[in-house]
């Protein structure tokens, strides 16, 4: 939706689950830009409604700030029926989701995502959990949304590297399905960046469209939606090894999406010509293109360690999404000597 942020968010929505209370999960920085125009907007529905503030950042995506969450619903006497709100990006849609999968065995949720990257991407399909120090998402669950709302007025008050980490998942939807959105990123990047409302209207639909499409068929990842995962072996390998939040998502799969298109060229799936044309769309959208080292002594041999814990490794063989020609996608392992080959060629 476009206009003032929540001011008739829920209007339309008669799907809304009935509660006498909510709970609004955001974080601090969040909270003083939107909790209240949201909080007038759900006072119109439900009767009583609840604030969790929680600290801002993915290091705070763990096992402790998630407690947070839970400390407030049983303080609050919440029941089966209660209704958290998940005010935020990534993170708070993450963990709000999996605080309502788990809090008696699952109450409903709804994402309202703040970031461009929760709009396109995080916020749709059912994925939640936390970090360990080990790895990315390691914990967690699928469970849907009821909802999700997306208003674009939040992007507004985005900060710009967000926007650009954000773009990263808006990218990655070209290469694995549709390369004519691709070719549209590519005409309207300097419309994306300046924030254009139609253009950012049309990002967010035709992402939440591609991704919807795949998660339709393969809700629990078992086979077809790995592909969403382009770029994010390597991307959560520098997440963890920088140490979480040092690098945005968004920032740690542009890269991994440079690292994966180059080991598709060295498998024989895709041309230098299509490797460059990627690289220098994620170059544009103000996103790094070279990753960062991890281990002076062996910065490949650190990559592989953390790259071994991707949940979509099977027996400790490492799988990659990589581009199988433009516009179509594949899980294949790669040898451990031309992984190297790559992070050596990539920073």
């Amino acid at each position: 939706m476009i206009g003032g942020a929540f001011a008739r968010a829920f209007e339309d929505y008669g799907e809304l689950p009935h509660a006498s209370q909510v709970v609004v999960v955001t974080n601090h920085v969040v909270a003083q830009l939107y909790v209240v125009q949201l909080v007038a907007a759900l006072k119109a529905r439900y009767q009583v409604v609840h604030i969790v503030k929680l600290p801002d950042g993915e290091e705070h995506k763990n096992w402790q700030t998630l407690n947070l969450i839970f400390d407030a619903l049983l303080k609050h006497g919440c029941d089966r029926k209660t209704v958290l709100f998940a005010l935020g990006g990534g993170v708070i849609g993450d963990m709000t989701g999996f605080a309502a999968a788990c809090y008696m065995r699952g109450v409903p949720f709804v994402q309202v995502p703040t970031t461009l990257l929760a709009q396109v991407d995080s916020s749709v399909g059912g994925k939640t959990g936390i970090n360990h120090p080990l790895g990315k998402n390691m914990i967690g669950a699928f469970y849907q949304p009821r909802l999700v709302v997306c208003d674009l007025a939040t992007l507004d008050t985005l900060p710009e590297r967000e926007l650009s980490a954000g773009l990263a998942e808006v990218i990655k939807y070209g290469p694995i399905a549709d390369m004519e959105f691709m070719a549209w990123q590519e005409a309207s990047m300097d419309a994306l960046r300046a924030r254009d409302r139609t253009a950012l209207a049309h990002a967010v639909r035709r992402s939440c469209e591609i991704k919807a499409w795949v998660v339709g068929q393969d809700e629990r990842e078992s086979g077809l939606r790995a592909i969403l995962n382009f770029g994010h072996t390597f991307g959560h390998a520098i997440e963890a090894g920088m140490g979480y939040g040092v690098w945005l998502h968004g920032e740690a799969v542009g890269a991994g999406m440079v690292m994966a298109a180059e080991l598709s060229l060295r498998m024989g799936l895709v041309d230098e010509k299509f490797v460059l044309r990627l690289r220098n769309l994620i170059q544009r959208a103000g996103l790094p293109v070279k990753a960062p080292v991890l281990d002076p002594s062996d910065n490949a041999g650190r990559y592989l360690e953390l790259m071994r814990v991707d949940k979509k490794a099977e027996s400790g063989e490492i799988r990659f999404v990589l581009i199988d020609g433009p516009g179509k996608a594949v899980l294949r392992s790669a040898p451990d000597a031309l992984v190297r080959e790559v992070i050596d060629a990539c920073w």
